[in-house]
């Protein structure tokens, strides 16, 4: 599970300095000496080189300012990659230096460190990485696209989920590329907790909040196929992740 952990670690984080870091080389810097931390007192050099290497192929495969040049494959792989670590590499006796002082309790017992780990980066990739993911699905969906109105063409767009930005106000929020990302993490918090029926409720009235603007679609269904697109695949990325948590955590 550490490789997953790592790797999860890495594309979300370098992600997250392509969107919000002025300076990305020294973003990247920064990611780079803090996996090499983490790899040094864990005792996972290995998957922490791992992690660099994937992460230097997802910026490349999934570019935060242009269409991905090879659509929705690289988030494929990253999750065939992330599920074979955690299910078919047996958990790590010893976490190196790190693991002889590590105590970390929850409501459900000790958490190993190579756990948190998983769990961390599984929530760092559901920020800003997911946006991205989705945004591929959603290039892939070209019905939608031309049949919009003009005031929405000309409207920005957020790369988030399913989400339209909203314009921006003077504090400059963007509502699409903070809720997708809150969405994902509460699934994720409420998938692990078993809080089924609080996250069937959540996921429910996203539908019924969204269902005046898809009742105005029209003949055409792109609104309703834009939001089922964005929607399914930001929720199967936050459980595939919930998933890898469980069965890290239960194997």
């Amino acid at each position: 599970m550490i490789v997953a952990g790592f790797i999860l670690l890495a594309v979300g984080a370098a992600d997250l300095v392509r969107q919000f870091a002025p300076r990305r080389w020294i973003g990247y810097l920064t990611v780079a000496v803090t996996l090499l931390l983490l790899g040094s007192v864990g005792d996972a050099l290995l998957p922490m080189l791992i992690s660099l290497v994937v992460g230097a192929l997802w910026v490349w495969g999934m570019p935060a300012d242009r269409p991905a040049p090879l659509g929705f494959w690289p988030a494929v792989l990253l999750g065939v990659l992330c599920i074979g670590a955690v299910v078919f590499v047996e958990a790590r006796a010893d976490a190196g230096l790190i693991g002889s002082v590590w105590q970390l309790r929850s409501p459900f017992g000790e958490v190993p460190f190579d756990l948190a780990m998983l769990t961390l980066g599984a929530g760092v990739f559901l920020l800003e990485s997911s946006n991205l993911v989705v945004r591929a699905a959603l290039d892939g969906e070209h019905t939608w696209r031309p049949t919009l109105s003009p005031d929405e063409s000309a409207a920005p767009k957020s790369a988030a989920t399913d989400e339209p930005a909203v314009a921006d106000t003077g504090d400059g929020f963007k509502g699409g590329r903070l809720i997708g990302p809150l969405e994902r993490i509460l699934v994720l918090i409420l998938t692990l907790a078993m809080a089924y029926p609080i996250l069937a409720a959540m996921l429910a009235a996203k539908g019924i909040v969204r269902f005046p603007e898809i009742s105005r679609d029209g003949k055409t269904g792109a609104r309703a196929e834009y939001f089922l697109v964005g929607s399914l695949v930001s929720w199967v990325i936050a459980l595939g992740s919930a998933f890898l948590v469980w069965w890290a955590a239960h194997s």
